[in-house]
Parts: C-alpha cells; structure tokens; sequence
C-alpha cells in the first residue's frame, strides 16, 4: 500500500462523516469481524526495534465501557519517548503504543450516558494507547467531537492545539496587537500558536532552525498567518532590534528547545514577560541571563499538557470548552492540522523511520 500526502490547508475538505458511517455499518452487520490488532511493545528501547503489530485481546464492554474503532493516530515525539523509556510517565508493559488519535464508537455500555454508536471521539487523557484498530475505554477518558471535522484535523486535536491553547491564555492576559516569541516554530505546537494567536489578534515572531528550503518553510508559515519567521541566527544578531520599532517586544515566550534558543528567547521578552517551557528538543538545559532576572524580573515557567488535563479532570467542562473553541476555529478555517503524510498501520516501520528524520515537516498518522 502505498503513501499518502495530505497537505495542511487541504485537510479542511476532508470531512470523516462518509468514512466512519460506512464503516460502522460494516461492523455492525458482522459479528466475526478481524480480531483487534495493535502495535505492541514488551519492553522500552528504539520503537523500531521493540514494537510489533499483533493481534491484541478485547476486554469486555460492561455496564460502563466503550467500544470504539480506531480510525487516525498520529505519532508524536512524546510517543517515542515514552516507547524509549525517557517520558515522565510510563505505562506498564506490555503496552500499546501512542496517546492521540480519533475513533468512532461502535457500542456503548448500558450505563454510557454522554457517548452513543456513531459517535467520534478522541482520547481525554494519554496513555491510552490509540495505535490500535480498536478498543474498549472507560467513558469517562474520551471526548466527543463535532462529526464534520476534517481526518487530520480530529486525530491531531487533542495534544498539540490544547498545548499552545493553554500557554497562550493562561500565563500572560494578552491582547490584541500583543506579541508572542517562540521557537521550534515549525513544530506542531508552533503550527497550532501561530493559527490560535492570528484568530485572537496576538503578533507572534516565529525562530526556526536554518534548512535547505527555508523560503518555502517561511511561506507556508506565513499562510498559517505568522507575523514573522526568522531564523536562530538571525534571532542572535543586533539587526533583529529592527524588527522591535514594527512591533512591540514580546509579553510571552514559548520554548520548546531549551539551551541556546531559549537564552535567546529569554533576552527579547519585555520587562516583566513570561517564558513557558513545553519541550527540550536540544536537550540541553537552559540558562537564564541573571541581568534578565534581576532587571527585567522575567518569570520562568514550565507546561505539561497531561498535567493540566489531571490536575483539571474534575473539571471536564474546562477541557470540553478548550475542546468546543478549537473545533470552532477549525470550523471557520482559522485552525488547520499540520502537514501530515497518511500511513497503513501495516506499513509503520516507514512511519516511524519518517517522523524520526530531522527537518521533516509532514506528521506521520497511521490509518487504522
């Protein structure tokens, strides 16, 4: 089978609807269907290496579970560290691989109230292994979507968009016209900033590692609705306090470097700014300036997407409302899902080899 490239801003003509009615037709009408298959992996090491695609054990529905039929997963960074060993949480082993994803419900449990077939859901929390073809899960750790949101749009909605939905409106009270540095601008977070500031009116200043075809990089995030994109260099050098008389200096940072970058981004914040740190990807420590401490009084802070989920999960109408306006901006148009390049489960040792490259742009998703 062969691969698929799906382009951002096509994936807004891509409704699931006509997918997963048909397929829960399919699966209804047929009691003997394929046996669940996962890609499964008995101990931590290098994902090509320890995962393997079997077929894994059903657990029972109950009065409390739901059935559902895995249709998109995407493979994140978080994803390999945590089949690596290096990730703040672990599952016990054996394990299924992956934390985000879309599926459909087939079957509810007799006390499933908010939940019913037909259904599209995406996970509430990590961990539940979505690289699977399906599953039984407790209601309470999905969440239900509109059913017209595009593919790659709803397997990419849960880890990502939350992230820089959260770091932009919960440390700083930003207002239209205000600017956001990041770096890692390209990543899936950064993606996800740019679009989310450019709807609520925020400027952001976008820092990308230098690459073979950076005009073309530029481009497309500047249809994203980046204000500016400027390399790590360029960030380094004394011709950026020009780009400060167009717009003023940033109240917020977002970090998902560390070392070098983040020093950098440290330096352009304004008196009083806030640098949120979501990633390491150099992993190397950061070193904060003790002038930008003392003189500028700038405040470090540090943002795990899993532990904003748990430390509101008595809150589900919090994280359904960040739900509900993210999927209203994708409505609009104004929130897309990155670049993505569709994989067969059967073929994700070429997606996992794909999603480890350095400057790839396109997001693996395995289809179930």
């Amino acid at each position: 089978m062969g691969l698929t490239a799906v382009a951002a801003l096509g994936s807004r003509a891509r409704p699931l609807r006509p997918l997963w009615s048909a397929g829960l037709r399919a699966l209804s009408a047929s009691a003997a269907r394929a046996r669940p298959r996962g890609l499964v992996y008995e101990q931590h090491g290098e994902p090509a290496q320890v995962l393997n695609l079997k077929e894994i054990d059903l657990a029972e529905l109950g009065d409390s579970g739901v059935n559902v039929k895995m249709i998109a997963a995407p493979i994140n960074p978080s994803d390999i560290n945590m089949i690596q060993g290096t990730y703040a949480t672990l599952p016990d082993l054996p394990a299924v691989g992956g934390n985000e994803g879309v599926g459909q419900v087939i079957e509810a449990g007799s006390r499933v109230t908010s939940l019913k077939p037909g259904d599209l859901v995406i996970p509430a929390d990590a961990g539940l292994g979505t690289w699977r073809t399906e599953a039984i899960f407790g209601e309470e750790t999905l969440l239900k979507i509109p059913p017209d949101t595009p593919l790659t749009c709803a397997a990419t909605l849960s880890v990502n968009p939350c992230t820089a939905y959260r770091m932009l409106l919960d440390f700083e009270v930003l207002k239209p016209g205000d600017s956001v540095i990041q770096n890692a601008a390209n990543s899936g977070v950064g993606q996800a900033v740019i679009q989310i500031a450019a709807a609520k009116g925020f400027k952001t200043i976008n820092v990308v590692r230098d690459r073979p075809n950076l005009q073309e990089l530029v481009d497309r995030l500047k249809s994203l609705g980046a204000d500016h994109v400027i390399t790590e260099e360029m960030l380094r050098k004394t011709e950026v306090k020009e780009l400060f008389k167009k717009i003023p200096r940033p109240i917020l940072a977002l970090n998902g470097v560390g070392g070098k970058s983040a020093t950098e981004l440290l330096r352009h914040l304004q008196h009083k700014g806030t640098m949120v740190t979501y990633g390491g990807m150099s992993k190397q420590p950061i070193t904060a300036p003790v002038s930008a401490l003392i003189f500028k009084d700038v405040k470090l802070r540090g943002f795990w997407m899993t532990q904003w989920k748990r430390d509101n999960a008595q809150n589900k109408e919090k994280l359904r409302g960040m739900i509900e306006d993210l999927c209203d901006l994708i409505r609009k148009g104004q929130l897309t899902a990155p670049a993505c390049q569709e994989v067969p489960l059967i073929d994700y040792q070429a997606a996992l080899k794909s999603s480890m490259k350095p400057y790839v742009s396109a997001k693996q998703i395995l289809i179930m």
